[in-house]
């Protein structure tokens, strides 16, 4: 184990990126670890080159094109998925058709130990990286996997800085609660953040290539699969950018949070995971028989009965293997939707007062009596202050 050295791929999606991928191969360049391929997809679809308020994206998109072909000191490969006539047609297209298709074509030509890191165009990231990864799978022989631990630049701009750290502020409280209560899913999806070997991959047939969204369903379906890596000795760093590129996610939230409207991304109470987590605890005793849990009145709301796990234990035939199977049926994506479904049952506290009841009744040493402000009135410098606390937070959990 001590000779792994494998082949790193990077998957790379860019759309309207020229001012970025500069940069981004300035990070490439820096590795301490030169064993690496770029495979990236540029892509828009095609008729946006005769709509007059999509063609500025064409054009930034062919500079990326012509960037990229002028770099001849590494190993690029481009799809081109932007020219004239290359570009999608029809329902297939945007950031997960094009990591999709980068990663597709990584698994054809790689080795199945060789790694596929999945990154995006306005990320950075230190000389380290690429050897922290490769420490980071020899150090945990059977992961399929690693999410790694990101952390947004501030940009100086006020809106900007204000706008990115009230999400990742939401970002991190509900990972932090979800690590605290034992999910399988406690991982944050962000698609410059995910590592896997080239097997892993292929064993769960690839990425599911969603509009948006596409790193959220794949990492859960990494983890019906096997474990993931939650720490690494490295982090990367997103940009906070204003983009309305993709449907949800860190620019459009920012966006809605330059609006006013934080509406989608409430700090709900941590008594809703502690809920789930009793739930968590039920799943042996319902592998003898139907009994009462905290989530009945959801199950029935939303799926029309309460003992949803019946066939489960039909086609469980261990306690071990039901216990899994429940994990796999209440997963990420059911979480959110009972986290959403139970936020309209009653009258809610603000977003601050639910940080700070957190706070106080788990990390009362780390806050003062009087807590954080309200969003409004936090300053960039006091919302940095929370941010790098729920950090230190989450890494706690992530190392155990």
């Amino acid at each position: 184990m001590n000779k792994y050295k494998p082949y790193i791929y990077v998957a790379l999606p860019a759309l309207n990126e020229a001012d970025y991928i500069q940069e981004f191969v300035l990070c490439l360049k820096s590795q301490t670890y030169q064993n690496f391929k770029l495979v990236t997809c540029i892509n828009q679809p095609d008729n946006w080159w005769d709509e007059p308020k999509k063609l500025h994206i064409c054009k930034n998109n062919r500079k990326t094109i012509d960037f990229l072909e002028s770099v001849k000191d590494i190993d690029i490969e481009i799809i081109d998925k932007s020219s004239r006539g290359e570009g999608w047609k029809g329902k297939k297209y945007g950031v997960g058709w094009a990591r999709k298709l980068a990663m597709e074509r990584i698994a054809m030509e790689a080795q199945n130990d060789d790694l596929i890191v999945s990154l995006d165009a306005d990320t950075t990231f230190s000389p380290n990286y690429f050897k922290s990864l490769i420490e980071a799978f020899k150090s945990h022989h059977k992961a399929i996997a690693v999410s790694v631990p990101y952390y947004h630049k501030l940009t100086g701009e006020e809106n900007a800085d204000r706008a990115i750290l009230h999400y990742e502020i939401y970002l991190r409280y509900f990972n932090i609660n979800m690590l605290r209560i034992g999910s399988p899913y406690a991982f944050t999806a962000i698609g410059s953040a995910i590592a896997l070997p080239v097997s892993s991959y292929k064993a769960i047939g690839g990425i599911t290539p969603h509009k948006s969204g596409e790193d959220f369903y794949f990492l859960q379906k990494l983890r019906k699969y096997g474990e993931i890596i939650l720490w690494n000795g490295e982090k990367v760093f997103p940009a906070a950018r204003f983009s309305d590129r993709v449907n949800f996610g860190t620019g459009p939230a920012m966006i809605k949070g330059r609006e006013g409207d934080w509406s989608p991304y409430p700090i709900y109470s941590f008594s809703y995971f502690d809920e789930i987590k009793s739930l968590f605890d039920s799943f042996s005793a319902l592998y003898e028989n139907q009994i009462n849990t905290s989530l009945d009145d959801f199950f029935e709301e939303k799926y029309g009965e309460k003992d949803i796990w019946q066939p489960l234990r039909e086609n469980f035939k261990t306690r071990e293997q039901f216990v899994k199977a429940c994990h796999h049926k209440f997963d990420a994506l059911r979480t959110f939707q009972y986290l959403k479904w139970r936020y309209t049952k009653e009258k809610q506290n603000s977003d601050e007062i639910n940080i700070n009841k957190f706070l106080k009744k788990y990390y009362l040493t780390e806050v003062s009596e009087k807590g954080f402000e309200s969003f409004d009135s936090m300053s960039v410098t006091r919302m940095d202050e929370l941010r790098n606390l729920l950090v230190k937070i989450e890494e706690k959990y992530q190392n155990l």
